[in-house]
């Protein structure tokens, strides 16, 4: 690099701001639209993700959801933006089933690595019928029928807001046995 690139490159640089807090951030691979076909039936056997008729939320109306059990204050931290993210997906702009297999295969992925809070982006809508608006009410059906999915809720302005979600995950068996240990260490 020659003494005008660098002097160009620190010109172009010169209001970028770092990103804070990014080390314990995760972001999967987006999964490719078209997946290998090499077992078409158990395939779709697998995803229980419900198609067909949908009544749309309207958009006045912040997509929300608390599983029995589940304290009031682990839904508002979400809400607030207060638990780091490990991964998002980013669903703008792609058809409703193509929607339903990446989320299918998200949520798959985020329980196998023991993600427990993730991002997912659906866009905004101008109106009740747009399809950022019909992705939305599908990802509301669509989260509710996932056990590992505890809550989720509105995303905070800078990751998304009204177009996008935080969904909170419960812990799985083997993250349990991670922090007994864990903490069965710290009070020898």
């Amino acid at each position: 690099m020659s003494f005008d690139d660098k002097s160009l490159f620190r010109d172009a640089m010169e209001d970028v701001t770092p990103l804070k807090n990014c080390a314990n951030t995760h972001w999967l691979k987006p999964t490719p639209t078209k997946m290998p076909r090499s077992r078409p039936a158990e395939e779709a056997a697998e995803n229980f993700l419900i198609r067909g008729f949908l009544e749309v939320i309207p958009l006045a109306t912040p997509l929300e959801y608390k599983a029995e059990g589940i304290q009031q204050g682990v839904l508002d931290k979400l809400r607030q933006g207060k638990y780091s993210l490990d991964a998002s997906l980013n669903l703008l702009r792609q058809p409703v089933e193509s929607c339903r297999q990446a989320l299918f295969a998200f949520m798959l992925q985020a329980r196998k690595e023991n993600f427990r809070n993730l991002l997912i982006i659906h866009g905004k809508g101008r109106s009740d019928e747009a399809h950022a608006n019909i992705v939305r009410s599908y990802l509301d059906r669509w989260l509710r029928q996932f056990d590992d999915v505890q809550t989720f809720c509105v995303a905070q302005p800078q990751h998304g807001g009204s177009g996008a979600l935080y969904v909170g995950m419960r812990k799985t068996e083997q993250a349990r046995l991670d922090n007994r240990e864990r903490h069965a260490k710290r009070s020898r």
